[in-house]
């Protein structure tokens, strides 16, 4: 993943690492897999897991339209990050990550005191946010608040000025039905969602995604006009025991390569040649993360965007 970024991404890459010990091994890996050093940087603190989607922070910006984005200005938001919804009591500590972030690299930090998970919400940079009822509205979350009133915290923190609620997410998906598993935005106006083939209408995931499908169907953007839609297909089952969230909507995008989670599956060549057909202007790259779904996430889980400063 970090050799695809620096290499194919058109970006920097910042790692958070524990220690300098782990600093150095990671140099090693990264220079043996031929990995431009250049491009990486890193950050050593304590944290207690990888996915830092979730607990890190969402960086927002304030666009200088006047003068063609010279002043553009980055911001973090800083949500309040409950190990998705108690379940990991001693991976709470990874809340202080972003305070710690802004403070380090001196940016202006915007604390929203509410309970959300960067992997739970999409947006299309126009004033749409996507999500699930599954996640958000969850007694485990926010139990205090309704769904207009989250609607109002969305809208405050992050630009939001119409919110697509989905219902549920994947089945084994621990952290209540995060959108990147299940659909994502590839452009203003185009969502890209997950469905099951017909031939899979037994499967746990059909009706909900099929729900999904249709619910995006009908949505329209911020502006009152109508969605277009892209399927992709999911991979097939990886575990017969142990359902496990794999889907390629989990990918990065980065400034000119998309990643895109593969499971070694038939359906892996399906997948990349649809999502490179919405992101002509992209490398789309496939990374094998057919042993990482066991940790229950993938590219995106353990990745965060940020804009450039002026």
């Amino acid at each position: 993943i970090i050799t695809a970024i620096a290499n194919s991404g058109g970006e920097e890459v910042r790692l958070l690492v524990l220690d300098e010990t782990m600093r150095n091994r990671v140099c090693e890996m990264l220079a043996d897999a031929g990995a431009d050093l250049t491009k990486v940087s890193f950050r050593i603190r304590r944290y207690a897991d990888v996915w830092f989607r979730d607990y890190g922070p969402i960086f927002v910006v304030k666009r200088d339209a006047e003068n063609a984005g010279e002043n553009d200005a980055v911001a973090l938001t800083d949500w309040v990050f409950n190990a998705w919804g108690g379940k990991y009591d001693e991976l709470r500590p990874d809340n202080n990550i972003p305070a710690w972030i802004a403070a380090t690299d001196n940016i202006p930090k915007f604390s929203a005191e509410i309970v959300l998970e960067g992997g739970s919400i999409d947006v299309n940079g126009r004033g749409l946010l996507l999500t699930t009822k599954q996640c958000l509205l969850n007694e485990n979350r926010n139990p205090r608040l309704n769904q207009s009133e989250i609607e109002e915290y969305l809208s405050e923190y992050l630009g939001a000025e119409k919110v697509i609620w989905l219902n549920r997410g994947l089945e084994g998906d621990d952290t209540d039905g995060h959108i990147d598993d299940i659909a994502r935005f590839v452009s203003e106006d185009t969502v890209i969602c997950a469905v099951e083939d017909e031939a899979n209408s037994g499967s746990e995931n059909y009706a909900v995604l099929k729900e999904n499908l249709e619910i995006l169907k009908a949505a329209t953007d911020a502006y009152g006009n109508p969605l277009k839609i892209v399927t992709v297909p999911m991979p097939d089952k990886i575990d017969d025991e142990y359902p496990l969230p794999a889907s390629y909507t989990n990918f990065y995008i980065a400034n000119t390569a998309v990643l895109v989670p593969t499971f070694g599956c038939e359906n892996d060549r399906i997948a990349l040649e649809i999502i490179q057909d919405v992101f002509k202007d992209r490398k789309v790259i496939g990374i094998n993360c057919r042993e990482m779904v066991y940790g229950l996430g993938t590219i995106h889980c353990v990745s965060q965007q940020q804009p450039k400063a002026p």
